[in-house]
């Protein structure tokens, strides 16, 4: 290394000294376009910890949340609670409450144990509640997604019909689709699912023309994702808390329908449900009146605690209302 008159390296040397220090360094890998411009539309969403502490610390939610654990735990207890067949004459008739230890609830006109018909209704509103949803839910996403996501002559042929589904009130419909089959829990399962998928669909639409403007999207499409990708990992998380919210008030409203058809003579006969225990009970009112009043009872309760729990998820899992809590 040759030096200079002040014993400090030639330039030349030093040059070479601090082009060999930054050879030596590590490159850091180029950052993922697409992670470096995801933002969350508008406002942030609470996400893991936060929405669940938010969730916590609500009272009217967690009062509902408890209501429902305790329904489905009696539900998934009901063979052991009562082993036998709940629409068996298993009593004298219309026993009133408290009126025997061995039938707590008493006994309907048949004599069949009322508690007994409770437990197992639970099975049924819950089933037929939570499945009717998940086919609600599967149809909306599929029609409302590419709807939103693609636009042009897709979104109106979707929008249209959407407006097709939507232009019969939805009960109607509903008694038509379970009239023309046989009444079956599947059938009225799916006859719910039909009526009440446009909801989410024009839900999911709103939040995927909303989402694919955004820059996160647009960079997902700069480096050649497809079509599918970009819908399923990157706009549809960022569309799901108004859709779970949803969800589970279309839960409530899948039991009130089931409830209405049983209780109209459109249930299935096979099983107990709640409705058909107070269609069963309707001609009873003025000499047994707990007959329809305890059915409806759990009934009401169970759809209060159904909205108390989804209001709980819109404070929880809302953008505006986690940043204006924020502030």
């Amino acid at each position: 290394m040759s030096r200079s008159a002040s014993g400090a390296p030639a330039p030349a040397d030093t040059v070479r000294i601090r082009f060999r220090a930054a050879a030596s360094r590590k490159v850091a890998p180029a950052p993922d376009p697409v992670a470096q411009a995801r933002v969350w539309p508008a406002w942030p969403i609470p996400r893991g910890g936060r929405a669940w502490r938010t969730l916590m610390r609500n009272p009217a939610a967690l009062t509902g949340l408890a209501f429902l654990f305790a329904v489905l735990a009696t539900a998934c207890l009901a063979p052991v609670l009562y082993p036998d067949d709940p629409l068996g004459m298993v009593g004298r008739p219309l026993i009133w409450p408290g009126q025997d230890a061995e039938f707590p609830l008493g006994t309907d006109s048949l004599g069949r144990d009322v508690a007994a018909g409770l437990v197992h209704g639970a099975r049924v509103s819950l089933l037929v509640g939570i499945a009717a949803t998940v086919v609600g839910l599967a149809l909306g996403l599929a029609v409302g997604a590419p709807a939103g996501y693609f636009g042009g002559w897709i979104d109106r042929v979707l929008v249209r019909l959407i407006e097709i589904f939507q232009a019969v009130p939805a009960f109607i419909l509903l008694v038509v689709f379970v009239a023309i089959a046989q009444p079956s829990v599947a059938t009225i399962t799916i006859a719910i699912g039909l009526v009440t998928w446009p909801t989410i669909a024009r839900l999911v639409r709103a939040e995927f023309r909303a989402i694919r403007e955004k820059e996160f999207v647009m960079a997902a499409r700069s480096v050649g994702y497809g079509h599918l990708r970009i819908i399923l990992r990157e706009i549809l998380p960022n569309a799901l808390p108004p859709i779970i919210v949803t969800a589970s008030v279309m839960v409530a409203s899948a039991i009130l329908m089931e409830s209405a058809l049983a209780f109209m003579g459109l249930g299935d006969p096979n099983v107990v449900s709640w409705g058909s225990m107070i269609g069963a009970g309707r001609e009873h009112l003025r000499t047994a009146w707990y007959l329809t009043a305890l059915p409806g009872v759990v009934i009401v309760f169970t759809v209060l605690a159904l909205n108390l729990f989804g209001d709980g998820l819109n404070d929880a899992l809302n953008p505006r209302i986690a940043a204006e809590r924020r502030i």
